[in-house]
């Protein structure tokens, strides 16, 4: 049995601040929001554009491996966030001032990226990422 195409990958985040997780995601790392909805009982979603996305499956050594780069140390959760932005280093910094934890980098990976990790609003792991090139 096939299955029909994939046409879009929607990660669901539950966050317990929902205020400070929009205003972070939305308004600090520039999502660009497409949705929002409100229902009973103060039910409330928003869904936010992240750009192209891509599913990357890694096996413990792959992650191991990328999280000595960039952080030093194994601290990858089960799922991580990865967002490619124009600028590594000020995006890092911008989060940061909007509550993120840097927890490593930013750092130029063997693949040639410059890399951060930062943990997040609504406990999510992200890393930023530059492609820097040849």
């Amino acid at each position: 049995m096939t299955m029909s195409r994939v046409r879009q990958l929607r990660v669901v985040v539950t966050a317990d601040d929902f205020d400070q997780a929009v205003a972070f995601y939305r308004d600090v790392l520039g999502l660009t929001e497409q949705a929002a909805f409100h229902g009973d009982g103060d039910a409330r979603v928003v869904i936010l554009d992240a750009g192209h996305a891509t599913l990357e499956l890694a096996n413990p050594a792959q992650a191991a491996m990328i999280d000595g780069v960039e952080v030093g140390q194994r601290v990858s959760p089960h799922i991580r966030l990865a967002f490619e932005v124009d600028d590594a280093r000020a995006a890092t910094a911008g989060l940061s001032a909007a509550g993120a934890e840097v927890i490593g980098g930013p750092a130029v990976t063997p693949w040639n990226s410059l890399n951060s990790r930062l943990r997040a609003p609504a406990g999510v792991q992200l890393t930023l990422f530059e492609e820097l090139g040849d």
